[in-house]
């Protein structure tokens, strides 16, 4: 190993790895990933492939084919720089990913003309694309001043990575076929993924999601992920190809090395998926490229990152939502990775989870989670034959790189009040002004929320971030203090956080003073508590200010999603989903409490809350400069009258 290699958990439980030893020890290129191709027909002849997920599969491809391909066009790649939009040109992108991921596995199985001209046209679509980079990540603008792609200068973002594996994989799976059919198309397939991918990785090693300025986040296993499979199958030089993989190890280990060792992602549960799950699976195919001499999941932090989705699963759709994560996500993820990377570390709760989102009679996770997570979901046959379960739903969560708490009344019950708290620091990846921030779900369905983020556009990771309305502070369940919202940055935290927890009750108490840009706040603790004896959450802030004759106003705002209705020192919500209703009672009952309609137009909000969400900010100025609030938030009986009238 090199002097100055990069040596993290990887490089001690490898430690003679190096591009020397990976010569010798990485399969041939037609062995190197761990999915039968086509012609072994004892796995892809229709009668051996899942039904449903067929079937499913083949209509989608079927209504394709009737259709014009999606052309993704310069206007729309340009609007990025124009007027920030992102999402129209990426979506013509991912289009057209998903039809070829669905032909590719639907030609697989059938092996007729007709698949295989409409795998042909895909492919070549995509190696006449002109980048196969996002436009909200090309440096095309600040390197060469364009709007358009500078082809002469490709850029390594996460579309590139995902086309160059997609086409790996397809070759994988139809090399042989398409070598008798469409002789040719494989050349082509190398020359653009070694010009647009591989070339840039190793002659510009200044990407920033290298990591070298020890900033890592998800971009880094999930395009190391895809080179490593682009690499294995698309390099016939053993030793360029050993080369290429020892790169992708000494990248994998830096973000190995990040991740806290209880396994927690900064960026929330969504984010997982295409971070620490990317991590997972890459050293799941090294380990099968090395025939096992390169095998395991080095380090505490991979082993329990294994155990955070369940650890943040509030129950049935929902989950614990930070930065910009939604509330409600998609439940089509590649839960066969979970289950196979639980197996390898033997996590029995984390395989339990991901097993209650398996559908044997529905089709697994599509073509939007890429073709090589579909072939893998297809071709595992301890997936396939895993029967459904319950998630395992643990009664206390307490996460303590993230300063994050989860608990409920009883392990493995969705039922009554699930309170959250977090504490950390406003400088987390995808971050949110949100320190002090709690969620209260009532029966797994948040009623005290976090938004979320809505759609990206140029807005999103640019510097006006925090004119984003559920970015700031403002829309965050924590207090507006003398009219300053929260300041982004990693100096803006959480002290003295502590975290207790018993048969009764579970808490979180920390002082957040901090995270505001306010020299004149000396503290203000917040206690977040979860009465499981009595069944209510209780919050308590007390502040400490300097004193000042006329000061700017402070309150305590509560987002809140449902219905919401009004009194003195009480507020009753019912909830989405018809989860029930919860009452909110504050002390001293005296505080005024105005409630603002915030509409819901972005489609990504909309899904999750509907048209509507309502802030409650509840104002203590009176209080002074030393104070209290006691906020309480309880179920209430179906027929309970709780502001003094009807339910």
């Amino acid at each position: 190993m090199a002097a100055d290699r990069f040596a993290g958990p990887l490089a001690s439980a490898w430690p003679d790895v190096g591009a020397a030893r990976l010569e010798k020890l990485l399969l041939p290129s037609e062995l190197a990933l761990p999915v039968p191709p086509a012609p072994r027909r004892g796995t892809w002849a229709e009668p051996h492939v899942h039904g449903p997920t067929l079937a499913g599969l083949r209509a989608s491809a079927e209504r394709d084919r009737a259709t014009p391909w999606p052309t993704p066009l310069a206007s729309q790649y340009a609007r990025y720089h124009r007027d920030g939009d992102r999402d129209t040109y990426e979506r013509r992108v991912f289009a057209r990913q998903r039809r070829l991921t669905r032909a590719a596995v639907v030609a697989a199985v059938i092996l007729d003309d007709g698949w295989l001209d409409e795998v042909v046209d895909g492919v070549t679509l995509l190696c006449e694309q002109s980048s196969w980079c996002w436009p909200a990540h090309d440096d095309t603008h600040t390197a060469h001043g364009a709007v358009l792609p500078t082809v002469t200068d490709p850029y390594l973002d996460l579309g590139a990575g995902e086309v160059a594996a997609q086409l790996a994989w397809i070759d994988h799976l139809l090399g042989e076929p398409l070598d008798a059919y469409a002789p040719g198309l494989r050349a082509r397939v190398r020359h653009e993924v070694d010009r647009r991918v591989l070339t840039p990785f190793t002659t510009r090693r200044d990407w920033h999601w290298l990591g070298l300025d020890g900033d890592v986040h998800n971009w880094n296993p999930w395009i190391h992920g895809n080179v490593l499979v682009a690499a294995l199958r698309l390099v016939d030089n053993q030793t360029r190809r050993a080369a290429l993989v020892d790169l992708v190890v000494e990248g994998l280990d830096r973000y190995v090395a990040a991740l806290p060792v209880d396994g927690a992602v900064d960026e929330g549960y969504e984010y997982w998926w295409n971070g620490a799950c990317r991590a997972l699976e890459a050293l799941d195919i090294l380990a099968h490229a090395t025939s096992g001499a390169l095998d395991g999941v080095p380090g505490d932090a991979l082993r329990h990152t294994v155990a955070f989705p369940h650890r943040v699963h509030l129950g049935g759709p929902w989950y614990l939502n930070h930065a910009d994560g939604a509330a409600r996500p998609t439940t089509n993820q590649p839960w066969h990775a979970l289950h196979r990377a639980a197996r390898r570390v033997g996590d029995r709760e984390a395989q339990a989870h991901a097993a209650a989102h398996r559908r044997p009679a529905a089709p697994v996770a599509g073509a939007e989670q890429g073709l090589g997570r579909l072939l893998r979901a297809l071709t595992d046959p301890s997936w396939v034959r895993t029967a459904p379960g319950g998630s395992p739903l643990p009664r206390d969560v307490w996460l303590p790189s993230t300063q994050v708490m989860l608990a409920r009344r009883t392990a493995g019950s969705v039922e009554g009040l699930t309170l959250a708290v977090k504490g950390g620091h406003n400088g987390e990846h995808h971050n949110h002004n949100d320190v002090g921030s709690v969620v209260v779900a009532l029966n797994a369905v948040p009623v005290l929320v976090d938004a979320g983020r809505p759609t990206y556009t140029a807005q999103t990771f640019g510097p006006d971030r925090y004119g984003i309305w559920t970015m700031r502070s403002t829309w965050h369940n924590v207090p507006h203090v003398r009219a300053t919202g929260q300041s982004p940055g990693r100096a803006f935290a959480a002290r003295d956080v502590t975290h207790a927890t018993d048969d009764t009750r579970a808490e979180a108490t920390m002082d957040i003073a901090a995270a505001y840009p306010r020299p004149d706040l000396r503290h203000w603790w917040r206690t977040a508590r979860l009465e499981r004896h009595r069944g209510r959450v209780v919050v308590v802030d007390a502040w400490e200010f300097d004193p000042t004759t006329e000061p700017p106003p402070t309150h305590v705002h509560l987002l809140v999603a449902g219905q919401v209705r009004l009194g003195g020192g009480r507020a009753e919500v019912t909830a989405l989903d018809g989860a029930g209703r919860v009452g909110l009672s504050w002390r001293p009952a005296s505080a005024p409490c105005a409630a603002t309609v915030r509409a819901v137009e972005d489609p990504m909000l909309f899904d999750v809350w509907g048209a509507r969400l309502h802030r409650l900010a509840i104002d203590v100025t009176a209080f002074g400069p030393a104070g209290e609030l006691v906020l309480t938030v309880e179920e209430l009986a179906p027929h309970e009258a709780f502001l003094g009238g009807a339910p």
